[in-house]
């Protein structure tokens, strides 16, 4: 485990709990590059890398509201079983749904199943722990926040975090003052601006 990375989790935690937005933010911001390498690990004929990330960032939200730092597993751990299995989850209710090539998917990350919380511990062999890994993650994640700073604007980041905590476009556009078209906009440039950065 990295204890330098771990303490920095867990004291955003603790301000995101106590309502920290910016907290919140930053930790969405530094799981970014990890959500977007494990969504590369499914394939999705006819679709899109980017609705799959889209997928990670709800599971790193749900694992950032659901993490219990009293249980004895690292953030970062619980974090990419959160985001493997909104993205796993996904893929297999949409295919439940239809029967087209938008739905033949393959995952190369080898878990099929990561489906209890009980298997949090055996589920993963975590390829974090391995320096070298660690070493090109740490710098994706960095490359992948800069790039998001330079490409979205103030206004498309507000979109983007109401939108990862599940709100609809309604819902957004009455924060943030603006008409539903306005929200659906904007939605559709982060989509393009982050497919520019495969």
């Amino acid at each position: 485990m990295n204890g330098k990375k771990e303490s920095s989790d867990q004291e955003l935690l603790r301000k995101i709990r106590k309502g920290n937005n910016e907290a919140m933010e930053e930790l969405l911001e530094k799981y970014r590059g990890l959500v977007r390498t494990e969504a590369r690990k499914f394939f999705l004929a006819g679709g899109d890398e980017e609705d799959l990330i889209q997928e990670g960032m709800i599971g790193l939200f749900k694992a950032i509201q659901s993490y219990e730092e009293e249980k004895d597993t690292a953030f970062s751990t619980f974090a990419v079983l959160c985001i493997r299995r909104q993205i796993y989850t996904t893929v297999t209710a949409s295919n439940r749904k239809k029967h087209s090539p938008l739905n033949h998917y393959i995952s190369i990350f080898g878990e099929q199943g990561e489906t209890e919380e009980g298997k949090l511990d055996n589920a993963l062999g975590d390829p974090v722990d391995n320096p070298e890994d660690l070493m090109l993650q740490k710098e994706a994640i960095q490359d992948y926040y800069n790039e998001m700073n330079q490409k979205l604007s103030r206004f498309e980041k507000q979109v983007m975090e109401y939108y990862l905590k599940g709100d609809n476009y309604t819902e957004i556009a009455r924060k943030l003052g603006k008409t539903n078209k306005s929200i659906d906009n904007a939605i559709q440039r982060i989509r393009r601006k982050l497919n520019q950065d495969s």
